[in-house]
């Protein structure tokens, strides 16, 4: 795949997301990145970095809990090779409107059977350290998907809807998983809960506005996925909000983004982060 449809593009327009069902990457791809989970989750990294958030540690957190890293890329090159794609960056870019993308942060999920759920909640939350606040997100299944098994699931349209304020709290296990969905819809708004169903190697591309979450997993299969989030190329860190990991690579007096923390992965000019080539 290398380029939308128009019907694609209208369905990301009125709905906030939209869904590649089947072979954005190949059955080999999947399987190089459903081997690097393991050791990545172990602890096990293979550059020697720890990635930025390791949210689930074995021996110390639950069995019932989705297991989740964050910037598995500067722990993983086999990581790193998917989730700084250029056809990524090239596709999120198409359906924004944007002239370059960077990646600002990666994540590596894995629910078992019997996890617990991930909270519902806007990515645009959480953005007031970065100007501007936006931001399109990547995700791709490495295995193949269901309700049942706890698959992402997007409240259509609610990217028009009013920014909700952080919920972190409520994020990681929570005892209702869509409660901030409830609390934030407008009440003339219809909800429309679209779980996403989709083969290995399938994908879904979402604006950060629009409300997902996932519930628990029911089912007897694991689920695992490769996220990119992706912000315009041009993003600044905010000069006074912060975030509480990903600010720490704010330089004093310097807003820009180092592109050996956050770098850019395409550009309409032909551009990205020189390193990457490696």
């Amino acid at each position: 795949m290398e380029s939308w449809s128009s019907e694609q593009l209208g369905r990301f327009n009125r709905d906030g997301f939209v869904v590649v069902e089947e072979g954005y990457v190949d059955a080999d791809t999947v399987t190089l990145l459903r081997e690097r989970f393991e050791p990545l989750f172990a602890g096990r990294y293979e550059t020697g970095i720890r990635p930025d958030e390791v949210n689930w540690v074995p021996g110390r957190d639950p069995e019932d809990r989705t297991r989740q890293i964050c910037n598995g890329w500067k722990a993983d090159p086999g990581i790193a090779a998917q989730t700084l794609s250029e056809r990524t960056g090239r596709l999120a870019a198409a359906l924004m409107g944007w002239d370059g993308v960077r990646v600002v942060q990666d994540n590596c999920i894995w629910k078992p059977p019997g996890a617990k759920s991930l909270g519902m909640h806007q990515d645009g939350s959480y953005l007031d350290y970065i100007v501007p606040p936006e931001m399109i997100t990547c995700w791709i299944a490495l295995d193949d998907t269901s309700a049942e098994a706890g698959t992402i699931t997007y409240a259509a349209g609610s990217q028009r809807w009013p920014r909700s304020p952080e919920n972190r709290g409520e994020f990681h296990a929570p005892p209702d998983w869509l409660a901030p969905l409830e609390r934030a819809r407008p009440a003339e708004e219809e909800l429309r809960l679209v779980p996403l169903v989709v083969r290995a190697g399938g994908a879904a591309f979402h604006h950060f506005n629009t409300f997902h979450g996932s519930g628990p997993n029911t089912g007897s299969v694991h689920r695992r996925a490769v996220i990119s989030h992706l912000v315009p190329a041009e993003t600044r860190f905010h000069p006074e909000h912060a975030d509480p990991v990903y600010s720490r690579y704010r330089r004093a007096g310097d807003t820009t983004m180092d592109e050996s923390f956050f770098p850019i992965v395409w550009t309409r000019d032909g551009r990205r982060s020189r390193w990457l080539a490696d």
